[in-house]
């Protein structure tokens, strides 16, 4: 489904629902271009990043935010201190979308 990098050139298409999730083996062949993250089931994929502190995570979490807002596409995300877990689906159908995987390619890019 692509070369490593394809992903972040892309930007997030608006899913407005009616469209299918990605099958396993789409969501497979994309997890390829962003190694670090994690699938759980055909749902959502997540990653935990870790920081030196909390202004440190503060201060990444607030780029991650611009870039969602950027992007049209929001994680969910859970903050303890130093560390973050991100995780991405696409609410609107049920599942994962090529969207969730431009994110978090997008997010891999993002200085600590």
């Amino acid at each position: 489904m692509g070369e490593p990098g394809e992903l972040i050139r892309k930007k997030c298409k608006p899913c407005k629902g009616g469209v299918a999730p990605l099958t396993a083996v789409q969501a497979q062949e994309l997890l390829a271009q962003i190694p670090d993250w994690h699938l759980h089931g055909n749902e959502k994929i997540s990653r935990r990043f870790a920081f030196a502190g909390f202004r440190a995570a503060q201060a990444w979490l607030n780029r991650v935010a611009d870039l969602a807002e950027a992007e049209d596409h929001h994680p969910d995300i859970t903050w303890n201190y130093s560390k973050v877990l991100i995780e991405l689906s696409t609410h609107a159908i049920g599942g994962l979308s090529e969207n969730d995987f431009i994110l978090a390619a997008k997010i891999d890019r993002i200085e600590a």
